[in-house]
């Protein structure tokens, strides 16, 4: 298909663009300094000023339904909600950033550079109608990710993370790009809106077409960590640099997800012979859901829970995406996933933000054990933490909560009840680790061992305590938010 480039097009990309410009400025000034570095704060500035500019014109094209490119970009409410939950989460993770060691101290304009850049992949992927687009954008989000990671000051566990991530990721793309070539071949086109229109019926009289839609989902499945392609996630999570690791776990679910979304709208799940990929589908969902929680309870480094808790989290939504491709009725999973994928990054940035308050060193390890009579040294930030991780586990009224709710609702609305039984379960299961925390803040004393909050991070203690309240706020006011989000994603 001919792909004819005009104003309307670039116009409807401007936010892409707009970031893209602010990733060059800060690079380019220290090009021409003689590659003398800025001033941290004047790097970030830069970033803001792109990120603002595109949110602003994202906001005003809100209501566009709309395609670019020939079709190969839509633009409609999975797209624009997307947009917005990328453009906040880039914002906090570079808050983080700038009073991390690990980052701030070492080529910090490259590392704003790989940043928003990954952005620009992960906007790009939100908005795919185009099977090689989605392929395109998610190496533009995975190359950044893996730079990032290797740009690290710590010298052991974030080069093993970055090669361990380019590896299995690229392994992982390698399987994507195959699946592609098969559905390609067999419908003739890589545009999804044409993929659907034959979808159905290729899945039913054709074997090809059915082993390249299921080695396409396995390429989404690698990258958001899902039981068995998650063997990566705890290492690259705990090498990672705290605040990659939260821009990291929150960003590239968000939109792997929308992508996944508008996949199995090519009815993968509802066809005549889909039985058999709904049930791999649902037992990769229930084996996130129990190993990430189960594997997660015998973590005792902070990170490597949350990470193994990220799996689990993975699981949740794709029983929302399983919902949404199932029978007449997808919207309520939609809406449940995007919904979901929304509060979650909300408790990632917060519970990652939370690890790198402790953060001396760019090696530094927080252990369960090191947050030790928090609550008496630091009531605010122990308070704050308590309320992320009473959300992750999905107690009411948190946000975290009303996101398995409405999940959970859609799967039982598909008469997926047994699935929504082992959600329940795994969340019982995680309440446990959750709490672990809670522990040792309020009911253990302090000792020899115990670390404290660094001075100096009050952007850091900002996001923390921004996300705190965002959680039981949106917890407190959670169904004009999912009405919100049901009005854009009906849109889709």
């Amino acid at each position: 298909m001919e792909t004819k480039i005009g104003i309307t097009d670039l116009l409807l990309i401007s936010p892409v663009l707009a970031i893209f410009l602010a990733s060059l400025f800060p690079i380019g000034i220290k090009v021409f300094r003689n590659n003398k570095s800025l001033n941290p704060i004047a790097t970030v500035l830069w970033a803001f000023i792109g990120l603002a500019s595109a949110m602003i014109i994202n906001l005003s094209t809100l209501s566009i339904e709309t395609t670019a490119f020939s079709g190969a970009l839509v633009f409609d409410g999975v797209s624009s909600w997307s947009t917005i939950i990328i453009i906040c989460i880039t914002t906090f993770a570079l808050l983080l950033a700038k009073e991390n060691i690990a980052t701030v101290a070492h080529q910090f304009e490259e590392f704003v550079f790989l940043i928003l850049n990954a952005s620009v992949g992960m906007i790009l992927l939100s908005s795919s109608n185009d099977l090689i687009v989605t392929f395109i954008a998610i190496e533009i989000m995975s190359l950044c990710l893996y730079m990032i990671i290797a740009l690290s000051r710590e010298e052991k566990l974030s080069k093993e993370a970055a090669f361990k991530y380019f590896i299995l990721g690229s392994f992982g793309s390698a399987i994507f790009l195959y699946g592609i070539a098969f559905v390609y071949g067999v419908g003739g086109t890589t545009y999804l809106n044409e993929l659907t229109k034959v979808g159905a019926d290729l899945l039913t009289t054709n074997r090809l077409f059915v082993v390249g839609v299921v080695l396409t989902l396995i390429g989404f499945f690698f990258k958001v960590g899902l039981v068995p392609f998650h063997a990566w996630s705890p290492d690259v999570y705990e090498g990672s640099p705290t605040p990659v690791t939260a821009f990291m776990a929150a960003g590239v679910k968000v939109v792997t997800f929308a992508a996944i979304l508008r996949f199995v709208d090519l009815k993968v799940f509802s066809s005549g012979r889909s039985e058999d990929i709904v049930t791999f589908v649902q037992w990769v969902a229930v084996g996130s859901m129990l190993l990430g929680n189960m594997a997660a309870i015998l973590q005792d480094n902070l990170k490597r829970m949350l990470a193994y808790s990220s799996i689990s989290h993975s699981g949740y939504a794709l029983m929302g995406v399983l919902a949404a491709g199932l029978g007449s009725d997808s919207l309520l999973g939609s809406t449940g996933t995007v919904f979901y994928i929304f509060a979650y990054s909300i408790m990632t940035i917060g519970t990652f933000g939370f690890v790198c308050l402790f953060e001396k060193r760019e090696d530094t390890q927080l252990l369960v054990s090191d947050l030790k009579g928090l609550a008496v040294r630091n009531p605010w930030v122990a308070l704050s933490m308590t309320i992320m991780l009473l959300s992750l586990a999905g107690i009411p009224p948190t946000i975290g909560f009303f996101g398995k709710f409405f999940v959970f609702t859609a799967a039982i609305e598909q008469g997926l009840i047994w699935l929504a039984v082992w959600g329940v379960i795994s969340s019982i299961i995680s309440v446990y680790y959750y709490l672990r925390p809670i522990v040792y803040m309020y009911m253990k004393e302090t000792d020899e061992q115990t670390m404290f909050v660094m001075p100096g991070k009050q952007l850091t203690a900002f996001s923390v305590g921004t996300m705190a309240f965002l959680i039981m706020l949106l917890g407190l006011f959670s169904e004009p938010v999912y009405n919100f989000v049901h009005q854009a994603v009906a849109k889709f």
